[in-house]
């Protein structure tokens, strides 16, 4: 494909003026589709140059149009996105982007560390809504947001510290619905109410690891009348020892035990014995009242050596003791290290440096969008096969022409 000529410095066409001769996609295509709410994403998050001074040559949406559009064809850097932009400015131009072609590296680099990265996360967020609420199977069981955070560890602050990102993710949609950064001199403590207020938590069922059984955090999730089921360990060492030596001996109220799995050479059993915690817990004021002990027992046969291990964990939550399947939260909790598994393999997430941190803010944005693109595409296909379809398949997909990604993104 055709390079696009040096640009001129002294005559260029004004970024934010209008094109009406501009040739749209489609323009028929709804309101709804993946490209429009992009676009909208995109427009919508503020910008932080100055308007009324220097020469502002391309508009802050059709920079982060690029950002996204690149990334959802493969590419990792941002040498791979110029040559995106150069080897596709003809289509771009046709979309009414750019038209002072493709900017430079260093452009990319300014505008990634200047941008407000808490008012492009949560623009993020509002992304994610539009999706969440048409892709949610709403039925007899309760909704589950998956709450952890996630170091990138392609930046260093300068206290020695990777970065920190605290996600919520919905694993019945596949969406990331809100984020919010650990500050430099603090952790996942301190974050994870400020992302519980970003959400609506109101009957949903919030599952975290042990580092979120705080009060100030249960507290939260009771006010906004939500449920938590959240793992114990010796963080709460007296809470912890107490419910050990509690359930020693004692019958559990309730005890699911699904069929054994086979995969990756093993079988595992898994045991879920649930108790009910008020005449176990004595300090039930400062954990608010009814509570109820999951206890997960994993046992594990390996095939080809017929050695054996056994794996128990404890979680507490506020949810009945007669709630259907409640063991199974403990797995559905599983699926947001998925998420973050997937963002460092298909995204590269920690092998891309970033000197400043409002750039690796803006990175993850940009990466989670992408992420929560290819779960909305699978969410609206009603074949079964492109439900299954992974992220490396589908970036493979998109990655053979831009009419391809079009196409791909035209879905509502």
């Amino acid at each position: 494909m055709k390079t696009s000529k040096p640009l001129n410095q002294v005559n260029f066409a004004d970024a934010s003026a209008l094109n009406l001769n501009t040739k749209v996609v489609n323009n028929s295509e709804s309101s709804e589709t993946i490209l429009s709410k992009l676009l909208e994403f995109a427009s919508s998050v503020p910008d932080f140059r100055r308007s009324n001074k220097g020469n502002i040559r391309h508009r802050l949406s059709d920079i982060i149009m690029l950002m996204i559009l690149s990334r959802i064809s493969d590419c990792v850097g941002r040498a791979d996105i110029i040559k995106f932009g150069k080897d596709n400015l003809g289509r771009l131009q046709k979309m009414g982007m750019f038209k002072n072609g493709i900017p430079s590296e260093p452009t990319l680099c300014r505008i990634e560390k200047g941008i407000d990265a808490l008012a492009m996360a949560d623009k993020m967020r509002e992304f994610a809504e539009s999706f969440r609420k048409k892709l949610y199977k709403d039925s007899d069981g309760l909704e589950i947001i998956c709450v952890d955070g996630k170091a990138m560890r392609g930046t260093v602050q300068q206290n020695g510290r990777n970065p920190d990102i605290v996600s919520a993710y919905s694993p019945a949609t596949r969406i990331i619905l809100a984020t919010e950064a650990c500050e430099e001199k603090s952790n996942e403590i301190k974050a994870v109410p400020r992302l519980l207020w970003k959400i609506d938590i109101t009957g949903k069922v919030v599952t975290a690891d042990a580092m979120s059984l705080q009060k100030p955090i249960i507290d939260l999730i009771r006010e906004r009348k939500g449920y938590f089921f959240i793992e114990i360990k010796a963080n709460q060492r007296a809470l912890c020892y107490i419910i050990e030596d509690a359930i020693k001996g004692r019958e559990p109220l309730y005890t699911y035990t699904p069929d054994s799995e086979l995969a990756h050479g093993r079988i595992e059993t898994r045991i879920y014995n649930i108790y009910d915690g008020l005449d176990m817990i004595a300090d039930t004021e400062k954990w608010g009242g009814n509570l109820t002990v999951v206890e997960y027992i994993s046992e594990t046969v390996k095939k080809s050596t017929n050695e054996r291990t056994t794996e128990r964990r404890l979680y507490l939550t506020n949810l009945p003791t007669d709630t259907p399947t409640l063991g199974s939260f403990v797995r559905t909790h599983w699926s947001i290290e998925s998420m973050h598994w997937s963002l460092d393999v298909n995204f590269q997430q920690d092998k891309i440096k970033r000197k400043h941190s409002s750039a690796a803010r803006n990175l993850d944005t940009i990466q989670r969008v992408v992420y929560s693109v290819y779960s909305i595409w699978k969410g609206l296909r009603k074949k079964v096969a492109d439900k299954r379809k992974g992220v490396a398949e589908l970036k493979r997909h998109v990655s053979t022409s831009f009419t391809t990604l079009i196409k791909f993104l035209s879905q509502n």
